[in-house]
C-alpha cells in the first residue's frame, strides 16, 4: 500500500482573461472543468478539501457527487487577497496604483495590495491549513482544490526557497502536485512556533 499523499490541484480556466482575481468569486468555464477532470482521472481520492471560491468548489462538489467522497471547505486555501485589486487587470492597477504595484512586485513579502494581504500572510495561512490537514489525516489520498497563490507558496516552502520567489513559480491551470504526507508533516513541524 502506498504512503498517504495529498494532491494539490489548481483550478482550471475561468470565463474571463488575465486579472488579479484573488477573492473575486468567479466560476470555472467548461474547458476549465474538463481540465480538472482530466488532471484527477484515476487518482482514487478518498477525501476532497476545497477553497470556498466557486472556481474550486464547483469541481470539488462535482467530484464528490460522482464518487460519494466527503468534501471539506477550507477558507485558508482561498486565493491571495488582493484587496481593492481583486478582479482588476494589471493595466487598470498600474493606472491607479503604479507606485504601490511596483512596491508589491519588488517585495510582496512585506508590501500588500491596498486592503489585501502580503505574501507572508498568505504563507502563514497556507501553513496553518496544511498543519490542519496532517494533524487530522484519516484518509490515504486527499485532493486539495485550490489556487495558484497557495500552491506557489507551498512549493517554495517545500523546496526551501525564499517565499518572495513564489510569484515566479509556474503553476498552470489544472496542474496537479503530489506531496507525500511525510514531507508536509516535516514542513508543518518546522514552522510550528517554539
Amino acid at each position: 500500500m502506498s504512503a498517504p499523499a495529498i494532491y494539490f490541484l489548481r483550478h482550471g480556466e475561468t470565463e474571463s482573461g488575465a486579472r488579479y482575481w484573488g477573492r473575486t468569486d468567479i466560476a470555472p468555464n467548461t474547458h476549465g472543468l474538463q481540465q480538472m477532470r482530466d488532471a484527477t482521472a484515476g487518482l482514487g481520492i478518498d477525501h476532497i478539501v476545497t477553497s470556498p471560491l466557486q472556481r474550486c468548489r464547483t469541481f470539488a462538489s462535482e467530484l464528490s457527487a460522482c464518487g460519494g467522497r466527503p468534501v471539506t471547505v477550507e477558507p485558508r486555501f482561498a486565493e491571495m487577497d488582493f484587496g481593492r485589486w481583486n478582479g482588476r487587470t494589471a493595466a487598470d492597477i498600474l493606472n491607479d496604483d503604479e507606485d504601490i504595484l511596483h512596491n508589491f512586485w519588488q517585495d510582496p513579502v512585506r508590501n500588500a495590495p491596498p486592503g489585501g494581504e502580503t505574501l507572508d500572510e498568505l504563507a502563514a495561512r497556507v501553513r496553518a491549513a496544511c498543519r490542519g490537514l496532517v494533524q487530522n489525516i484519516a484518509y490515504r489520498k486527499i485532493l486539495v482544490v485550490t489556487h495558484g497563490g497557495p500552491i506557489r507558496v507551498l512549493l517554495c516552502l517545500l523546496r526551501s526557497l525564499p517565499i518572495e520567489r513564489a510569484l515566479t513559480v509556474d503553476v498552470p491551470h489544472a496542474s496537479l502536485h503530489r506531496i507525500d504526507v511525510g514531507h508536509l508533516t516535516r514542513l508543518c513541524a518546522a514552522s510550528d512556533p517554539a
